[in-house]
């Protein structure tokens, strides 16, 4: 087989890798589902009030958005224009998996890199974009670690880490998003990595940067919050401190959903009186509207896309050999 040959197959692979991490996705959120009975799914979605359940779903949507937003940043960093449906669409498909598979990076990528190069960006450019996400993702965790340490109670960071831990956590986050800004404001040198250049982006991008993470992450935030408000009397200023370090935490240990860390962590948080089983009906609720539901209406959109696509090659070839 010769290089062309293996570069085309390498291509086909990297490309129907995106429906494998669909499925990947799709036995995920089945497998963390089955530990409760369809029984109590059912319960706990008719004891919360519709109010709370409709007011999550709206956060849901706009933290989807939100992630979205991250490709549409990563093609302004390679000056690549597209049409909003295209990077949203893209976006949220590459999300849908990724926060259901984990390894963001690898299973999101695939999927992105299935729609990308039908729309004529070049391998090299999705890389760029993949990598540009990634650090948007980075420096958003720099941003919210800060925040996230700052709002959460001290009882509840003292049951996860130490109070040295806990400064060295901080100072690391401090000095990573001090030097990306700095390097944005200051560094205008393309880093060249196995003869690919990457342009620094502009300081400008690099606070749409933060902003768009902390929009993503709040976004998540009330949907457990919204869900909880009936059930629990939490502040929100309590609540968002250990939120964000209960995500990050779940998505460095690259458990699908962070499954574990919230039941850890929300245990610590909520008063000692709180009923297990509303906060258990509370979490169910959580992983429905946030992982389960957009895992679900991303199968669909693709399952359509790909059906469309496959349809509309079909008869360019037909409309080709009848031209011929």
């Amino acid at each position: 087989m010769n290089a062309r040959s293996k570069k085309k197959l390498f291509k086909k692979i990297l490309s129907w890798s995106g429906l494998f991490f669909f499925g990947i996705a799709s036995f995920m959120i089945y497998h963390q589902l089955s530990k409760y009975t369809w029984e109590e799914i059912k319960n706990a979605i008719i004891e919360m009030p519709n109010k709370n359940i409709f007011y999550a779903c709206v956060a849901s949507f706009c933290g989807y958005l939100a992630l979205s937003s991250y490709d549409y940043l990563a093609l302004k960093y390679i000056k690549h224009k597209l049409a909003m449906w295209k990077w949203v669409f893209a976006g949220f498909l590459g999300f849908a998996v990724s926060n259901n598979a984990g390894h963001a990076l690898v299973s999101g990528g695939a999927v992105r890199y299935r729609l990308y190069t039908r729309w004529r960006v070049t391998a090299t450019d999705i890389l760029k974009m993949v990598t540009f996400s990634g650090f948007t993702y980075l420096i958003a965790c720099f941003f919210l670690v800060i925040v996230g340490l700052l709002c959460s109670p001290h009882h509840v960071l003292s049951t996860m880490s130490s109070r040295y831990l806990n400064w060295t956590i901080m100072i690391i986050s401090v000095c990573g998003l001090a030097v990306y800004l700095w390097g944005c404001a200051f560094y205008k040198k393309p880093i060249t990595i196995k003869e690919i250049e990457f342009e620094t982006p502009s300081f400008k991008l690099a606070l749409a940067q933060i902003f768009i993470g902390g929009a993503d992450i709040l976004m998540a935030s009330l949907v457990l919050y919204f869900l909880m408000e009936s059930c629990v009397d939490v502040p929100f200023f309590t609540f968002i401190g250990v939120f964000i370090i209960a995500q990050l935490l779940g998505i460095y240990s690259q458990v699908p959903g962070g499954l574990g860390v919230f039941e850890v962590v929300f245990t610590n948080l909520l008063p000692d009186d709180t009923n297990q089983a509303t906060l258990f009906a509370i979490l169910i609720l959580y992983r429905i509207i946030y992982y389960l539901l957009p895992l679900i209406l991303s199968g669909i959109a693709l399952f359509c896309y790909e059906f469309e696509w496959r349809d509309r090659n079909f008869y360019k070839k037909i409309k080709k050999r009848v031209d011929i």
